[in-house]
């Protein structure tokens, strides 16, 4: 496969049914060629960022006053045909981002999924309750499920369409017109792929824009806006928080994570285990906030597991996310990888043991934002390998001895995303899954792939509050009010 796109994608914004150019754009760069334009984003201006709130706005009444059925069936047709163009969007994402080509063919194969469960939960999701009179209350009582209005999504760079998907769909269902802020640092893919299924809903219904976080504001704190939805960084969580304050705005955030992996004297380490495993820790370069970022192993099956993990890390490829044969692209930014790299040397210098897989790409990928694939075995739990979320393909490696041991160090960090338990025992599996302070907690797997994605997703502590996913994602974007009537003697 070549990584040359046949030539450079111009990203437009999309408004109230149409798309909008813009006079300024942002050259995107290939992060495994960093001098390499993959293409040009729009940079939406304040005036476009009114007009796509009033077009959200305007569009608002009508499709909250259209059934859920009727709203479903809208969904339904904007997907038709998404398929057929896949890899186009795969090539995109893979050369504004750079994971595998594998990962963002799947991430666009992911938002499909996610879409349609969501057009089957449509039966699910009922407005309106009655609670009849009783004893108490002589009044009949409607509980009514209203949309909050427009919504703005703001997604991350590493797997746009299938986080967009994790509320984009819900958002949708219940009654709300959507804005979508598309990633910074990598637009391309996200504006075109919203743009194709915005147009084949009503206009307003659905609008996409990019461009510096500088002019966005108004998507947080304007007082039209219903909802906003965010996954990134904490830092940037605490500031969307911070402006959506300023309106009472509610948010949902989903934000990283420091991911605990706790593998007990029992757990079966078999090759489908630990591909599993595996596939947690280093799917997209490390770049996925739920991957486990921190392995704790019972001290009679270290020896084991490193065993498996370097037998696996013994056949990566670094390079190019186009070209065959690779396993892991570069980091997405030059910033992020020297963020890993410096935990590294922090953990060597320490005195912990590393080793790292794989061959540094040369040629024209030489001043790519690579990291190789590392292990970090037996750190001080004090390092910041171990104590901040590294995004990257390195992995701290600890012993333990007992069971409270496990809990009180899984559940020694800010981060409340993700956890996992490995252990036959199903008993045992159970109670310490119970004890661990974490949104989703996996018992014998682990990572983005292995999520059940009709059950509600969220974090806790520093990873962030709001549920996406499944029906729960769905009551995220209403309001509950009811309506009471006086119908008896009392």
């Amino acid at each position: 496969m070549q990584h040359e796109l046949a030539e450079p994608v111009r990203a437009s914004l999309y408004i109230g049914g149409r798309e909008v150019t813009t006079s300024e754009t942002v050259a995107v760069m290939d992060p495994a060629r960093p001098g390499t334009v993959v293409g040009f984003g729009a940079v939406a201006n304040a005036t476009h960022i009114e007009e796509v709130i009033s077009s959200a706005h305007s569009a608002a009444a009508d499709w909250a006053e259209l059934s859920v059925a009727e709203r479903a069936a809208h969904m339904g047709r904007a997907i038709d045909g998404l398929d057929a163009r896949r890899d186009e969007f795969a090539k995109i994402l893979t050369s504004e981002i750079g994971k595998t080509h594998h990962e963002s063919w799947a991430d666009a194969k992911v938002f499909e999924i996610r879409w349609k469960l969501v057009l089957g939960l449509e039966e699910s999701f009922t407005p309106d309750s009655v609670i009849e009179p009783d004893a108490s209350t002589a009044n009949r009582t409607i509980v009514q499920r209203r949309p909050v209005g427009p919504v703005t999504i703001i997604v991350p760079f590493n797997w746009p369409l299938a986080i967009l998907a994790a509320s984009l769909p819900h958002a949708l269902l219940a009654g709300n017109p959507v804005i979508v802020k598309a990633p910074a640092s990598a637009p391309l893919a996200t504006a075109v792929f919203v743009s194709a299924i915005a147009a084949q809903l009503p206009p307003g219904v659905l609008n996409v824009v990019s461009g510096s976080d500088d002019t966005m504001a108004p998507l947080i704190a304007d007082p039209r806006i219903g909802k906003v939805c965010f996954t990134g960084s904490v830092g940037g969580g605490k500031e969307i928080a911070r402006i959506a304050a300023s309106a009472v705005t509610p948010v949902t955030l989903e934000l990283g994570g420091n991911d605990a992996a706790i593998i007990f004297d029992d757990a079966q380490l078999d090759t489908v285990s630990l591909d599993r495993l595996f596939s947690s820790i280093f799917d997209t370069s490390g770049q996925i906030c739920m991957n486990a970022k921190r392995i704790y192993v019972h001290e009679s099956r270290k020896v084991e597991l490193l065993a498996g993990l370097r037998e696996r890390l013994g056949t990566v490829k670094l390079g190019h996310g186009l070209d065959e044969g690779v396993t892991h692209g570069p980091l997405h930014t030059a910033r992020q990888a020297e963020w890993v790299n410096t935990l590294i040397s922090e953990a060597r210098d320490a005195g912990a043991t590393v080793e790292q897989f794989g061959e540094m790409p040369d040629g024209e990928l030489a001043d790519g934002h690579f990291v190789l694939p590392t292990l970090v075995i037996d750190p001080d739990p004090s390092l910041r390998i171990v104590t901040e979320e590294q995004f990257g393909p390195a992995i701290p490696i600890i012993t333990f001895a007992t069971e409270a041991e496990a809990v009180e160090a899984a559940n020694d960090t800010w981060a409340g995303l993700g956890a996992s338990v490995w252990a036959e025992d199903p008993a045992r599996a159970t109670r310490v899954a119970e004890k661990l302070d974490a949104g989703y907690v996996w018992i014998n797997d682990h990572g983005a792939p292995r999520l059940d994605l009709r059950a509600p997703f969220g974090g806790t502590k520093f990873s962030g509050y709001g549920r996406e996913q499944g029906i729960e994602g769905v009551l995220e974007f209403t309001q509950t009010r009811a309506v009471s009537r006086h119908v008896g003697d009392r």
